[in-house]
C-alpha cells in the first residue's frame, strides 16, 4: 500500500540569514524527515521565513487582508500534516514577527495539528518562553504541540542534550502525523467548529472588498462619486 508523503512545514521566525532560529528548525525538521522515511513514509518539505511577510504583516493585523505571500503561507498551513514551529526570544517573549503571524491566522486553521515548538535566545534564562508562552498560544489555536519543547541557547547547540531533545521530539511528531488526526478533524468534524473569515478558504462568509471602506482598510483610494 502506498502512501501520500507527509507534509511538514517550518514555520520560522529568524531575523537573520543564516540565523540560529532557523538552524535549530532545520535540524528538527531533517531529523523528523529520516524517522519517518524509517517508518516507510516520504516528507514534503515545505519552510515560511515570517521576515519574508513583514511588509504585508501590518494590513493583515489591522484589516485581516492577506497579500499574496500570506495567502501562499496559509494554503501551505491548511496542507500541513505537520508544524514546526522556531521563534526567537527577546525580553522573555518570542519575537512580535513570530506571534503577529500566527495572530493573524484564523482560530480554527490550524485545530488538530501537531506541532514542534522550538525557541532560541542568547541566554538560557528564556528556556521557559516554550512552555510558558508558546505553548499557551498554540492550545488557543487548538493545534497538538507535542509534549517536548525545545529551546536552545548558544552553548547548546553543540551539546548531545539538544540532539536527544530533537530526536524526541521529532518522534512524537511523526507518530502523530501517522495518526492522521487532524486530517480526520477536518474532514469529519470541520462544521461543528465556528469560524472566522479566511479558516474554509473563504466560503464561510462572503465580504465585498469593492466598497469604498474596504477600498480605504486595505490601502486602496476612495473611489470619487
Amino acid at each position: 500500500m502506498t502512501h501520500d508523503p507527509f507534509r511538514l512545514v517550518v514555520v520560522s521566525a529568524g531575523a537573520s540569514d543564516p540565523s540560529s532560529t532557523h538552524l535549530l528548525a532545520d535540524r528538527t525538521a531533517q531529523r523528523a524527515v529520516a524517522l519517518a522515511r524509517e517508518h516507510g513514509r516520504d516528507v514534503q518539505l515545505s519552510v515560511i521565513q515570517v521576515r519574508e511577510l513583514l511588509p504585508e504583516l501590518p494590513q493583515a493585523l489591522s484589516s485581516q487582508f492577506m497579500g499574496p505571500k500570506f495567502r501562499a503561507a496559509i494554503d501551505t498551513l491548511v496542507a500541513a500534516d505537520g508544524i514546526i514551529a522556531a521563534a526567537p526570544v527577546y525580553k522573555a517573549g518570542a519575537s512580535a514577527a513570530f506571534t503577529g503571524f500566527f495572530q493573524v491566522l484564523d482560530n480554527d486553521l490550524l485545530i488538530g495539528k501537531p506541532v514542534i515548538l522550538a525557541a532560541t535566545a542568547g541566554t538560557s534564562r528564556h528556556a521557559l518562553v516554550v512552555d510558558e508562552e508558546m505553548r499557551s498560544l498554540f492550545a488557543y489555536l487548538r493545534t497538538l504541540p507535542v509534549p517536548t519543547g525545545l529551546f536552545a541557547a548558544p552553548e547548546d547547540f553543540s551539546s548531545t542534550a539538544l540532539t536527544q531533545r530533537i530526536d524526541r521530539a521529532a518522534k512524537e511528531l511523526v507518530l502523530l502525523m501517522e495518526s492522521g488526526f487532524a486530517r480526520s478533524v477536518r474532514e469529519d468534524s470541520w462544521g461543528s467548529y465556528q469560524h472566522e473569515y479566511g479558516s474554509a478558504g473563504g466560503t464561510e462568509v462572503g465580504v465585498n472588498f469593492d466598497t469604498d471602506l474596504m477600498r480605504l482598510a486595505t490601502g486602496g483610494s476612495h473611489r470619487p462619486s
